[in-house]
């Protein structure tokens, strides 16, 4: 139960967790290179006690492996993860035979109000040129906030209860900024949005706290989906084993335990933001986007700043990603009936992919080889209106009574079950022209793309083959090359460009593929600029290649096609193969890369450290 974050620091160090840098680092692309080494590497967490530039120390990689997370909330998970079950099922809860299970949620229960302590006397005052000017990647804007809890209320008197604290990422140099502004970027469907939405129509600005540091459960805090009009403040105090500590000064929230607090209000107008090197591998590119102005910035005498790296999955994010899994696994049943599981592919970018398990029993009378996707199709609808999942892009819904061992978190084995039972001119369904995830640019403009859902139930019809003398009866236009098996039912195609157009080329390719003997038996192709990496010796490394090219450079409506394509009342139907022009596109943004020399000079000052 640490009381904030150098508490929680020391304990990492006492256990062999936590390696500190004695030397002088640079916050330009150095410090950000050295975290994501010690991440790749599974090292420990990392103390720079010298930052060029500014006066305090920062930390980063400070929940980069699962024994870390474990250790720092050894104290609290258990009795937290009970009191989510608790709040997902409490009448079966209360059946439960065992008292003390009773007794660690009401423990939990009480520990998570959060409680007003603590005044700005307990404070100092900074800037923000003085925090750390961390830069993650050679491309982005400037330095930017990567571990923030950004607190904000939806009116001028709302109470405690009614906090959203979220993660959204903060610009602190940079671009047309001046020194007492910080851009803010949130996407359209946080709390935050209804909170800014609802101070404009009533004509004021929102006042926004941005906390940094503090104990390592309000980290955590800030990026858990709670559900709306429902506190993170309270889970801060549950995770944490010790309530929120606030108090309130000229109307902003202030966190008492926080390292850094930032008070300001959104300004009337908008500033570019970005570039940034985002989750999803790629920069998120420079728009307009809401900003502070900074009126006032706080830190504790002896403040440490966090960061994180974000990047190509996996990342510590990563981590995030497994944790929220693991706390919210119950309560997706509770929030969703129908729903069992749900996987947010990391791999893929996390929102572009989204696996789910459902039931199907709409007409439990029907024969099974009569059963169809239509249930589904309610769970799917579902599914893109719930939380962060309605970032999802791709959406593949498979029917729990087709098989009761089916594990989401298995993404072979969950797409060989639906390459086997997909029927081409039935199970695919579009939203075109929506709103997807703000970091996504493969729809063309900002927040605009489509959606495709895949829904599965009843027996198969096809089996699949992973048979590299199939390969030899497929005759490939010239255009294509390099076909590679990533998995059963799945290939890879290289583009090599050439004169015509992708559109005549692909002409080419339906024409070739019909004739092909194998094609029932690989429904799935992608077509990629590279397949260097993919159908390689080493699973691990070929699958997480294909689910990042596959869903992170794809539209669906854009980019998917097949044999014999029509519409049939408005429905989009084809035969097999479905194929994915996961192509690099003029519209894409820019995958992320590291200086070699940058990466030289982190090794070298990380050696004797990992």
């Amino acid at each position: 139960m640490y009381a904030n974050l150098e508490q929680a620091l020391l304990d990492l160090e006492k256990a062999g967790l936590l390696k500190r840098i004695h030397n002088e680092v640079d916050p330009d692309l150095e410090m950000a290179e050295m975290a994501r080494i010690a991440f790749e590497k599974g090292g420990p967490a990392l103390l720079f006690e010298k930052v060029k530039g500014s006066r305090f120390p920062a930390a980063a990689n400070i929940f980069g492996t699962r024994e870390r997370m474990d250790f720092l909330f050894r104290d609290t998970l258990e009795s937290t993860q009970t009191a989510v079950l608790f709040k997902s099922n409490p009448v079966s809860f209360f059946k439960h035979p065992h008292l003390g299970i009773l007794v660690q949620a009401a423990k939990a229960g009480l520990r998570s109000l959060p409680v007003q302590s603590g005044s700005i006397a307990d404070f100092q005052e900074c800037t923000l040129q003085d925090l750390p000017q961390v830069k993650c990647a050679p491309d982005d804007g400037g330095a930017f906030l990567t571990l923030p809890q950004v607190a904000s209320r939806p009116g001028k008197s709302s109470g405690i209860m009614t906090t959203n604290l979220g993660m959204y990422r903060i610009q602190i140099s940079g671009n047309e900024y001046g020194p007492d502004e910080c851009g803010l970027h949130y996407q359209i469907k946080r709390d935050i949005a209804r909170h800014h939405q609802k101070a404009i129509e009533e004509g004021r600005p929102l006042k926004v706290s941005i906390f940094l540091g503090g104990p390592p459960a309000h980290t955590l805090a800030a990026i858990m989906p709670m559900p709306e009009n429902l506190s993170e403040l309270l889970f801060a105090g549950m995770l944490g084993g010790r309530r929120f500590r606030y108090f309130i000064h000229d109307g902003y929230l202030v966190s008492s335990d926080a390292d850094f607090c930032i008070l300001g209000e959104v300004a009337p107008d908008l500033k570019p933001e970005g570039p940034f090197a985002d989750h999803v591998g790629y920069y998120s590119g420079k728009h307009p986007f809401p900003y502070l102005k900074v009126k006032k910035v706080l830190c504790k005498k002896n403040a440490i700043y966090p960061f994180t790296v974000v990047g190509r999955p996996p990342q510590e994010d990563t981590l995030f990603g497994e944790f929220i899994h693991k706390m919210t696994r119950p309560m997706v049943p509770a929030s969703l009936p129908g729903v069992h599981a749900v996987h947010a592919v990391d791999e893929a970018g996390v929102h572009p992919l989204c696996l789910a398990l459902g039931s199907e029993s709409f007409r439990p009378y029907v024969r099974p080889e009569e059963r169809e996707p239509m249930e589904l199709l309610k769970t799917a609808n579902a599914l893109l209106g719930f939380n962060q999942v309605s970032l999802t892009k791709y959406l593949m819904v498979a029917a729990k009574e087709d098989n009761p061992e089916l594990n989401v978190n298995k993404v072979p084995e969950f797409f060989t079950h639906v390459l086997t039972r997909v029927h081409l001119d039935r199970d695919l369904h579009f939203q075109t022209s929506t709103t997807t995830d703000t970091l996504d640019y493969t729809g063309g403009s900002l927040n605009h793309g489509s959606k495709l859902v895949i829904a599965t139930a009843g027996p198969k019809v096809r089996d699949l083959r992973n048979d590299s003398a199939d390969l030899q009866s497929l005759r490939l236009p010239a255009a294509f090359a390099d076909v590679k098996i990533v998995m059963p039912g799945v290939l890879a195609l290289k583009w090599n460009g050439g004169g015509a157009s992708f559109e005549a080329e692909l002409a080419s390719l339906k024409e070739s593929l019909t004739d092909w003997n194998f094609r029932e038996n690989y429904p799935w192709i992608s077509v990629v600029d590279d397949t260097s990496t993919l159908g390689t010796e080493c699973p691990q490394t070929n699958l997480r290649d294909f689910l990042w090219l596959t869903f992170t450079r794809s539209d669906p409506a854009h980019d998917l096609y097949g044999l014999n394509e029509r519409v049939e009342q408005k429905h989009w139907a084809a035969d097999a193969p479905l194929i994915v022009d996961a192509r690099i596109k003029p519209h894409h943004q820019k995958a992320i890369t590291i200086d070699k020399a940058v990466r030289e000079r982190a090794l070298q000052k990380l050696q004797g450290i990992l």
